[in-house]
């Protein structure tokens, strides 16, 4: 984290992309100006997300919230909104977050009236793979095109949709949790019903398991680049399963078009199996590409929702 002499601005936004492994934070000027990278952060910070996740959650984030303020040479209270994208699905109107097994108990109490008591401004919670998909709508494959799916791949499995331009949350805002697609680990065991049978079979701990015990994603991919077969075979047998989901969501809601993203899926050792896999399936035709934007698409769509809540604070609504 860099400091930044920023005090004319008049005031902030705060972007939070709350990961299973990692947490990922920028601060912007509320009043920035439009364009595709014109309201990028200010200043970014990453740290590991806290073991156990839950209640801890709140203290990490308001810490974050603080040494981004003190980096852009900014009180706390100068910050208006903070957008956090969490692997989960929010519960409104109750603030917290359902079906999150990789962030802990967050769904037995209000994170976004907890950090509202704490930092005193709006709170905006969303899913972390539609946060970056609006991050891909500002600034990413949104620039040119109105429909995509954003796959996320890394502790988990998510989807964020966009059609005509909207996000589709789906009517509990569980649209896009194609982890609980009914393939890839055995879909009638209820071992495989708490974070679903395909992310299963695509999580980053699936993935570091083909190789051994021990063993991370990054070793997989690190041992694939030496031409490692157990690891070649561990990315394909990755490949295989994020194609049948792209197949899936392909026949249902027809984006047009996906792009991956996320610590595995922006990988670009997975997207040519991807791609054969996908022809295999009789769906080569389907446009497959990896996020431009990175890490960066979650923090920019968290700093898109949290302006829209200090939006809507300014004229007096509730956010």
């Amino acid at each position: 984290m860099s400091l930044v002499d920023a005090r004319d601005a008049d005031g902030y936004v705060v972007g939070i992309d709350l990961g299973g492994t990692k947490v990922r934070a920028g601060i912007a000027a509320l009043d920035a100006s439009d364009g595709p990278r014109a309201r990028a952060a200010l200043v970014e910070a990453e740290e590991a997300t806290e073991a156990g996740g839950g209640r801890a959650l709140v203290g990490q984030i308001v810490g974050l919230v603080e040494g981004l303020s003190a980096a852009v040479s900014s009180p706390v209270d100068a910050v208006r909104a903070i957008g956090v994208g969490g692997a989960g699905v929010p519960a409104h109107p109750h603030g917290g977050f359902e079906l999150a097994p990789n962030l802990g108990d967050l769904a037995s109490f209000s994170l976004a009236d907890e950090l509202r008591l704490a930092l005193g401004c709006a709170v905006v919670l969303e899913n972390d793979a539609n946060v970056a998909a609006l991050g891909e709508l500002a600034a990413g494959v949104g620039v040119h095109h109105d429909d995509f799916a954003f796959i996320s791949i890394g502790t988990g499995i998510g989807m964020g949709l966009v059609l005509d331009r909207d996000l589709v949350p789906g009517a509990g805002n569980a649209a896009g949790e194609i982890g609980y697609l009914p393939f890839g680990a055995d879909p009638l065991d209820p071992a495989a019903h708490r974070r679903g049978p395909l992310e299963e079979v695509v999580a980053g701990d699936a993935l570091a398991a083909r190789l051994g015990a021990g063993a991370s994603a990054r070793d997989v991919f690190d041992l694939a680049e030496r031409g490692d077969p157990r690891a070649v075979a561990a990315i394909d047998e990755e490949a295989r399963w994020v194609a049948h989901a792209i197949a899936a969501v392909a026949a249902v809601v027809d984006p047009g078009r996906f792009v991956l993203g996320g610590g595995i899926g922006s990988r670009p050792e997975l997207l040519a199996p991807v791609r054969t896999w996908l022809a295999r399936l009789g769906r080569g035709d389907l446009p497959v590409t990896i996020s431009e934007l990175g890490g960066e698409a979650p923090v920019l769509g968290a700093l898109h929702l949290a302006r829209a809540a200090a939006g809507r604070t300014h004229e007096g609504v509730a956010a």
